[in-house]
C-alpha cells in the first residue's frame, strides 16, 4: 500500500514538473508579452521575469520594446526643381504598446518599412534639390510626421528619421563644381577690389603726409633701398630724385614752344654743306692741262706745227 501511494506521489510531482515545465515563460527586461487564451486578447501585459502561461490553451508572443534601427532602401526620385537623385535613410522606432503591436498590425516592421519608403518618396517629389542637400533637418522632421502619424495606431512610435545621403548625377555634381568656382572667384575678385580700394585710399593719405613732408619721401627711399639691397640679388637700385621729374614736367611747355614758331624766310641761301674731315674726303687736284678736251688740245698742237715748219709745195 505504502509503495502503490509513492508511486502516485512520484507519478503527481512528476506531473507537475513535467506542467510547470510547459507552462513556464521567461520574459526579459527588454521584451513584454502578450497572451492570447484561446485567440482572445488578454487585457495583462506580462512583464520582465518567470511568468505561467495554461499550456495547450494560452499562446505567449514576446514583443521587443527596445529601439530599433532601420535602414530605408534608396529611392530614386524628382524633386520639384525637376532633377533626378537617390535617397536613402534610417529610422529608428520602438514600441509602446505591445498589444496593438501584436493585434492591429500583422508585422509592424515591415509596415514600418514600406511606410518609410513612401514617404521619403513623397518627400522628395515636394522638396527642392538645395532644400535636400541643405536643409535636411527640416525635411527629417517632415518625414517623421509623415511616419508617426499611421504608426502611431500600431503601438509604435518613430523616435528619429534621418536622411543619410543624396546621390546626383555626376553632370549635376560638374555643374554645381562649375557654379562653386565661379561664386569664389567672384568673391575672391570682390576681395581684391576691396584691399585694392583701401590701399589707394591708404596711398593717397600717405602721399598727403609726404608732400607736407619732403623729406619724408628721402627716408622712403632709402628705405626701399635698404630692403632690396638686404636680399642676395644682383638687383641694381640707382634711386632718382623726384624733384628733377617735376623739373622735366615743368619744362615740357617751354620746349614745345619753338615748334610753334613759323619756319625762317626761304630768302636766306642755306649754309654751306660741311666738307667731311679726313685726307680720304678730299679728292685729288689735277693739272689744268688734264681739264682740256683731247680735241683742242690736238689742234692747238697743230697749229704750233705749222708756226714752226711751214707746208711744203707738192
Amino acid at each position: 500500500m505504502v509503495e502503490a501511494l509513492v508511486a502516485a506521489g512520484i507519478a503527481v510531482g512528476s506531473g507537475g514538473v513535467l506542467y510547470a515545465l510547459a507552462a513556464a515563460r521567461v520574459v526579459k527586461q527588454y521584451e513584454r508579452g502578450v497572451v492570447l487564451r484561446l485567440g482572445r486578447l488578454k487585457d495583462s501585459v506580462r512583464g520582465p521575469g518567470l511568468t505561467m502561461i495554461v499550456p495547450f490553451v494560452d499562446r505567449l508572443r514576446k514583443v521587443n520594446m527596445q529601439i530599433v534601427t532601420m535602414p530605408v532602401p534608396a529611392q530614386d526620385g524628382i524633386t520639384r526643381d525637376n532633377v533626378t537623385v537617390r535617397v536613402d535613410a534610417v529610422i529608428y522606432f520602438k514600441v509602446i504598446d505591445p498589444a496593438d503591436a501584436v493585434i492591429q498590425v500583422e508585422d509592424y516592421q515591415f509596415a514600418v518599412s514600406q511606410m518609410a519608403q513612401t514617404s521619403l518618396r513623397s518627400i522628395i517629389g515636394k522638396s527642392d534639390l538645395d532644400d535636400l542637400l541643405s536643409n535636411r533637418e527640416k525635411l527629417n522632421q517632415g518625414l517623421e510626421l509623415m511616419i508617426d502619424s499611421p504608426a502611431i495606431g500600431w503601438g509604435v512610435q518613430i523616435d528619429r528619421v534621418e536622411i543619410k545621403d543624396v546621390s546626383l548625377p555626376e553632370t549635376m555634381k560638374r555643374s554645381m563644381a562649375r557654379q562653386a568656382e565661379a561664386d569664389r572667384e567672384r568673391r575672391a575678385r570682390v576681395i581684391n577690389a576691396d584691399a585694392e580700394l583701401q590701399a589707394s585710399k591708404k596711398l593717397a593719405e600717405a602721399a598727403g603726409v609726404m608732400s607736407e613732408q619732403p623729406a619724408a619721401l628721402q627716408l622712403r627711399l632709402l628705405q626701399t633701398v635698404v630692403a632690396v639691397a638686404a636680399e642676395k640679388n644682383s638687383t641694381l637700385v640707382l634711386p632718382f630724385p623726384v624733384e628733377l621729374l617735376r623739373f622735366l614736367e615743368r619744362a615740357q611747355p617751354s620746349a614745345a614752344a619753338p615748334a610753334e614758331t613759323p619756319p625762317a624766310p626761304a630768302e636766306t641761301p642755306p649754309a654751306p654743306a660741311e666738307t667731311p674731315a679726313g685726307p680720304a674726303a678730299v679728292p685729288p687736284v689735277e693739272p689744268a692741262a688734264a681739264e682740256i678736251p683731247p680735241a683742242q688740245a690736238h689742234s692747238e698742237i697743230v697749229d704750233d706745227g705749222e708756226e714752226n715748219n711751214p707746208p711744203k709745195n707738192l
